[in-house]
């Protein structure tokens, strides 16, 4: 065997090893899980038998059969479903293996190795692998008449099939970092980012049942900020302000389109996740601060933010 090709031998033995071991550690988390109009996949994520999973594979159901990776069956009742971020969470009635080990998808990076485990076709147990493809994507979502879009959803190759949707999409040290949510095309799979916002939603569900939201009425881009305001602030973009809904917080507190958004509740945004981040429960009905760049001048107004609803 030529120098090359031991190398390259190593290097398959590394990569075999390492899916090997994130597989054996995943694995026993995840459940295929069964409801009266639906299937997919839940990742045990609490000590006290909670399984994530995505809130289109709950739908309209209450409750289902949850089996894991050992044969082993639970019952299952829904938690709370928040389908404006696809994430739901269940409570097994009984024993559930321990939980995974949650990790901060904000820290991936394209091309690293991510291995999916789920349960395609009612098949669980299933293991598939391949890298993160893209980082920032969207994904559209609706409840009702209400939408709204998922930002940093994470684009990988790892082969997703039906079923697979709630399962979990692992880094190489076997954390989740990602609960998978679509099959986009040949190739591409998109799962929601498990972080710090995804993980305050989660805990939202387990308490509340669902997850109340504000809403401002505007939709904007990323868009860099000038030269000289940009050096002046140290931020380096905003969101351009594309639309604002008539009649909507936004419009009543003066903000357009075409004003550069720089700041809101005191805090930098740069993109739409930036303001969603923003807009949880304890915000509707209070003033909030937000500062604009419009024809150069700094602009500041404060809106009050109503509830989202999805009628």
């Amino acid at each position: 065997m030529s120098e090359n090709a031991e190398l390259d031998a190593g290097l398959l033995d590394a990569y075999s090893r390492t899916v090997t071991a994130v597989a054996a550690s995943v694995t026993p988390h995840v459940a295929s899980v069964a409801l009266s109009r639906g299937s997919g996949s839940a990742v045990v994520f609490t000590d006290d038998s909670h399984l994530l999973t995505n809130a289109h594979v709950v739908g309209t159901g209450r409750r289902g059969t949850a089996v894991f990776s050992d044969g082993s069956e639970a019952p299952f009742e829904v938690v709370g479903t928040d389908p404006l971020s696809d994430l739901a969470v269940l409570r097994v009635r009984g024993t559930a293996p321990d939980p995974a080990t949650l990790g901060d998808a904000d820290r991936l990076v394209v091309g690293q190795l991510v291995v999916a485990v789920g349960s395609p076709l009612g098949l669980s147990g299933s293991v598939t692998a391949g890298v993160v493809s893209a980082l920032g994507r969207s994904l559209p979502v609706r409840q009702g008449r209400a939408g709204r879009v998922i930002e940093d959803v994470i684009q990988t190759d790892a082969a997703l099939n039906p079923g697979n949707s709630g399962g979990a999409l692992a880094d190489s040290a076997g954390r989740v970092v990602g609960i998978n949510t679509a099959v986009a095309g040949f190739g591409l799979g998109l799962a929601v980012p498990v972080n710090a916002t995804t993980r305050r939603i989660v805990d939202t569900l387990l308490v509340e049942g669902r997850v109340r939201r504000a809403y401002l009425g505007i939709v904007g881009v990323p868009a860099p900020l000038p030269d000289e305001v940009a050096e002046r602030t140290g931020q380096a973009a905003g969101l351009r302000v594309v639309e604002v809904v008539p009649g909507g917080p936004a419009h009543r507190a003066g903000l357009r389109a075409g004003d550069l958004v720089l700041t809101v509740a005191r805090e930098r945004v740069s993109d739409a996740q930036g303001i969603q981040r923003q807009l949880f429960a304890e915000v509707i009905g209070t003033d909030l601060a937000i500062t604009a760049l419009r024809n150069g001048a700094m602009v500041d107004v404060y809106a009050r933010p109503v509830e989202l609803t999805g009628e």
